[in-house]
């Protein structure tokens, strides 16, 4: 559910990769979904807590706050405990994966990563949100020329 007055849902950004950061901003905007940049874990807290986006993409390895921080932070906060947050990262080891999911986040997405992978995981969680069910196909394999790295 977008916030109110908000014609397009929010999703905020946080990456310290500026060439993912630009990608993920091109796909999701032509998506139709409003975007902020944020390119370390505190930068990302700050424009959560002002922005209040609908949904938060966040980068693991980060500096400063790390996505586990982060998501860490906004579960423990109950203004931001069911902000959607789906981790992307190169993280891919199953440990990785555990620690995620254990710290509340709704999805993981590993790098590389196709953009139809990126938008059905975006457009899940958002429709958990809004109460509604989607069926997105996750697993469908890339090819390579959809993967960024």
């Amino acid at each position: 559910m977008n916030a109110p007055g908000r014609e397009k849902p929010l999703v905020l950004i946080a990456d310290d990769d500026e060439d993912i950061l630009e990608l993920v901003r091109l796909r999701l905007t032509r998506c139709g979904y409003e975007t902020v940049l944020t390119r370390d874990g505190v930068a990302a807290l700050a424009g959560i807590r002002s922005r209040r986006p609908d949904l938060v993409l966040l980068d693991v390895t980060m500096p400063g706050l790390d996505g586990y921080g982060v998501t860490a932070e906004l579960r423990r906060d109950p203004e931001t405990l069911a902000l959607p947050v789906i981790l992307l990262t190169a993280l891919a080891q199953s440990t990785d994966v555990s620690r995620g999911f254990e710290l509340g986040v709704d999805d993981y997405v590993t790098k590389p990563f196709s953009p139809q992978e990126l938008e059905g995981c975006v457009a899940a969680a958002l429709a958990r949100v809004n109460g509604q069910s989607q069926s997105v196909a996750l697993l469908r394999p890339a090819s390579a020329g959809d993967l960024f790295a």
